[in-house]
């Protein structure tokens, strides 16, 4: 097994969802290469499944997720996403619990001590303050802490969300990194969550519906960078 790299903040997680396909995922994991580099922050580049390997292949920077997998083992399961498959691919790390692929709290345990077998770094979403402390108790890498009602919607979380977030996961276990998001859409939106007091932030659609998407990764992986340093002046 490979040495698994240790994802620092502050970072950022990209998910393209199924907003992009083909070479328009590969355009993108490029850009947010470039970003990382330049700006020397922690990119999560969570791919879809099929693209892993090319993803991986042609980036040096970012941190290459899956967004889902199932907690088999090797044998039976067609069309499920076995972890060793995710491995072989070029997948450092995996993301569970998302709302548009929730899992049961039993179900998700059994996943993150999968991943844990295989070397993956987790990434778990939990859309409140309570199911966030739950998960905490699971010990997930990273724990993405954005209410369901605002994804996607352009309206982000603010301060007093922020904090209350990063202090309902610290307090289970202040080694977790916590990601606050949902409705980041430039880098406004990406400054103002940094400076509240988040690891890390991340966007979905207000990266691959933008105009100009390398333009965008651009300006909200600056953000992330004038952020977080003036945090820690």
């Amino acid at each position: 097994m490979a040495e698994k790299r240790v994802i620092k903040p502050p970072f950022f997680e990209i998910g393209p969802k199924s907003y992009l396909y083909g070479d328009d995922i590969l355009e993108l994991a490029i850009a947010a290469d470039k970003a990382s580099e330049k700006y020397g922050v922690n990119i999560i580049f969570t791919t879809p499944v099929v693209d892993i390997r090319r993803v991986k292949e042609n980036t040096k920077n970012i941190f290459v997720f899956a967004p889902h997998m199932d907690p088999i083992p090797v044998g039976r399961g067609l069309a499920d996403i076995l972890p060793e498959s995710l491995v072989a691919a070029g997948a450092e790390g995996v993301m569970l619990n998302h709302c548009e692929k929730p899992l049961t709290f039993e179900m998700l345990e059994k996943t993150i001590e999968r991943a844990n077998e295989v070397g993956l770094t987790t990434i778990v979403c939990a859309d409140s303050l309570a199911d966030a402390a739950k998960i905490a108790t699971l010990n997930p890498d990273i724990i993405v802490a954005e209410p369901s009602e605002l994804i996607g919607t352009g309206v982000s979380v603010g301060k007093e969300y922020v904090e209350a977030a990063t202090r309902s996961v610290k307090d289970v276990n202040e080694d977790i990194l916590v990601l606050t998001a949902a409705g980041i859409a430039n880098g406004d939106d990406v400054y103002n969550t940094i400076i509240a007091g988040a690891d890390a932030t991340g966007s979905s659609s207000g990266v691959a519906k933008a105009k100009n998407r390398a333009a965008m990764v651009d300006e909200m992986i600056s953000a992330v960078r004038r952020a977080w340093d003036e945090r820690n002046k």
